[in-house]
């Protein structure tokens, strides 16, 4: 199917639409994101802190509990984006191959910003266990062993964040476009960008069995940029499947 771009107003170019549709993106989840990461630091920071000096005292890291949250939540944002965007910016001429690639910068943009709070958070934790002298071990496998490594904890919250964003990108258009059991017959198809970063990076809760299966993590040198072109491929996987999807009219 071939697109036809819409005449843009006079004045008006490809780049400054495209940042406005990423605006739009950022504007209409920001609640749902800052909502999560408020909730978290208040959870974890705040009220596990309270609850672990309560129960016997601090012994490990709290916010290290919350290693799994920031995946699987935005897998939700993924799944969120074309059923909340798509059909409202086709509509306003917006085309399709516009639409996926400020879907990939809205994602990227998501997981570096979750991924620099996850890394400012271990920070600001051991601050405050170093100053109550408190032991701020670690609970999960990691990339890196202790939260001095700030690059591999970058790398590692980035790479599993966007890829699990990816998964639900593709997760929400299948569904979308091809209604519920044909969504869950591409659901193995779907999951590849998150199961690849999970087998690539061995980190988090999967490590120890991937490990005590015998298995080992690849290089970094080539896990890291192979998260990476996998979760590209997904983005395009899903403009492909968004190529014949007309909008679909507002409901009521």
């Amino acid at each position: 199917m071939t697109e036809t771009t819409a005449t843009l107003p006079r004045g008006v170019t490809d780049l400054q639409r495209l940042k406005h549709v990423v605006n739009a993106m950022t504007q209409g989840l920001k609640q749902m994101l800052v909502g999560y990461w408020v909730v978290m630091l208040v959870a974890l920071l705040g009220v596990g802190i309270v609850l672990a000096l309560l129960t016997g005292g601090v012994k490990t890291s709290m916010w290290d509990y919350g290693t799994q949250s920031p995946k699987y939540f935005s897998m939700a944002i993924g799944i969120t984006l074309t059923p909340a965007f798509f059909t409202l910016l086709i509509a306003q001429g917006v085309t399709r191959r516009m639409y996926s690639v400020a879907s990939g910068i809205y994602l990227t943009g998501t997981a570096a910003a979750t991924a620099l709070l996850w890394v400012l958070a271990y920070q600001g934790e051991h601050a405050l266990y170093g100053w109550q002298d408190w032991p701020d071990k670690l609970s999960n496998p990691h990339l890196f062993t202790n939260t001095s490594q700030l690059g591999l904890m970058f790398a590692e919250f980035f790479l599993m964040i966007l890829s699990h964003e990816v998964t639900g990108w593709l997760l929400g258009i299948t569904f979308f476009r091809l209604s519920f059991w044909r969504g869950v017959l591409l659901l193995p198809a779907s999951l590849i960008p998150a199961v690849a970063a999970e087998l690539l990076l061995v980190a988090q809760w999967l490590a120890d069995l991937l490990r005590n299966a015998g298995y080992q993590r690849p290089p970094l040198a080539v896990a890291i940029p192979s998260v990476l072109v996998v979760s590209a491929l997904g983005i395009y996987a899903g403009y492909r499947l968004l190529l014949p999807l007309a909008p679909k009219p507002a409901k009521g």
